[in-house]
């Protein structure tokens, strides 16, 4: 019965907010975030507890505006994505400004491939609308198995709507069709902030550790493809706002454990000064580093492996 209702609502919000006028949807967005907001549930309660890593010095006071924000934003990136099926090319084209696109741009031009990485920061569907279509270049990525199934069938469909191959998170299934892509010089774009698998790299995040996945690095590494980190935030205006940073590259030394975890690093920290400079925009609602993760029986997995 829960699955089946999850399933209805999101429905709904597919069907129903994309008819709306885009002040509505805002204004509903709001609406939502507030109320979620008061309630202080485990989400919220989460997201503040992450905010007070990305903050340190926040007062509890500081720390209740940011995760008020925070569940404003996480609503607008769902308000806009209920609408983004319904919005025109020109609309997309328009809905995000990038800087230092031409780290992408070049790395296509040579043909090589192209790993992009981001956090959960701002709209990344948008993001990948815009590079469909302002680019007019498609790109795979992987989606994480939703329940209920139809759930996860909806997702898929939205996102292969906009111009994506999707490919479901089922072990290393993803990672071989991932490689072949690179190697035809194609582009692949992962969410690539929170380990879904038992083979993460622990990473330094602001203080403390964390588990980040090691695929976008290992792609780099067997396939040759750039691999570049990528951060959203948004402003006042309605233009989603982005950043490509340099490239992270392969280390000269050491065996492919050590270059993925050196790789993951940097990907981490370059998380991190996106995450730092608009903490509001980072919507991590769920538990990330290890001293606030329930024991797992894997951990003792080694790193650095396919996922």
């Amino acid at each position: 019965m829960k699955d089946r209702l999850t399933d209805a609502l999101y429905g709904l919000g597919w069907s129903t907010v994309k008819k709306l006028p885009e002040p509505a949807a805002e204004r509903l967005g709001r609406t939502i975030a507030d109320t979620v907001w008061k309630r202080r549930g485990k989400g919220v309660l989460r997201l503040e507890s992450n905010l007070a890593r990305v903050v340190p010095d926040a007062s509890p006071q500081r720390l209740a505006e940011l995760s008020k924000a925070g569940m404003r934003s996480y609503l607008r990136y769902w308000m806009e994505s209920f609408r983004l099926p319904s919005w025109s090319k020109e609309r997309i084209a328009d809905g995000l400004d990038v800087k230092d696109v031409h780290h992408l741009t070049d790395g296509l031009a040579a043909g090589k491939g192209v790993v992009l990485a981001l956090p959960h920061l701002a709209n990344w569907d948008l993001a990948g609308a815009w590079v469909t279509t302002k680019l007019e270049t498609p790109f795979t990525t992987v989606a994480e198995r939703l329940k209920p199934e139809t759930l996860y069938d909806r997702f898929v469909a939205y996102r292969e709507s906009l111009g994506m191959e999707v490919l479901p998170h089922t072990g290393g299934a993803a990672f071989g069709t991932l490689a072949r892509r690179l190697r035809a010089g194609g582009l692949v774009c992962l969410v690539a902030d929170r380990d879904l698998s038992a083979s993460g790299v622990e990473v330094k995040f602001f203080g403390d550790t964390a588990r980040m996945p090691a695929g976008p690095a290992l792609l780099a590494q067997q396939t040759g493809a750039l691999l570049l980190p990528v951060t959203l935030w948004y402003d006042e205006s309605p233009v989603m706002k982005g950043r490509v940073h340099p490239p992270v590259d392969v280390p000269e030394t050491g065996n492919r454990v050590e270059k993925t975890s050196a790789m993951t690093q940097a990907l981490a920290d370059a998380f991190a000064t996106g995450i730092a400079d608009h903490p509001e925009d980072w919507h991590m609602l769920q538990r990330l580093w290890l001293a606030d993760l329930e024991p797992r029986s894997d951990q003792s997995r080694r790193a650095g492996e396919p996922s």
